[in-house]
């Protein structure tokens, strides 16, 4: 049987494993519950970009987490964009 707990954080590993497959050589941070959550996002095809595209970005790749009656994800209550710094 899966406890509650467990079952959230898979919420919040497909989510972060569904932007990192979508949004290209990025990496996601994912956090929340009862189906709100946060989002950071850095990746450098961001660049150059408005906040509105990067942010289609990854809507993109969670719409279907989003859709339907029994949806996992309700909201994004904060997303965050960036473009990696450069080193060097």
């Amino acid at each position: 049987m899966t406890n509650a707990f467990d079952a959230q954080q898979s919420i919040v590993d497909t989510v972060r494993e569904a932007i990192e497959a979508h949004v290209p050589d990025s990496q996601a941070s994912v956090s929340g519950a009862g189906g709100h959550f946060s989002i950071s996002v850095t990746s450098p095809v961001f660049d150059g970009k408005s906040r509105l595209e990067c942010q289609r970005l990854v809507y993109e790749a969670i719409t279907h987490l989003m859709t339907g009656e029994t949806a996992p994800v309700h909201a994004i209550d904060r997303l965050e964009t960036e473009v990696p710094q450069r080193t060097g």
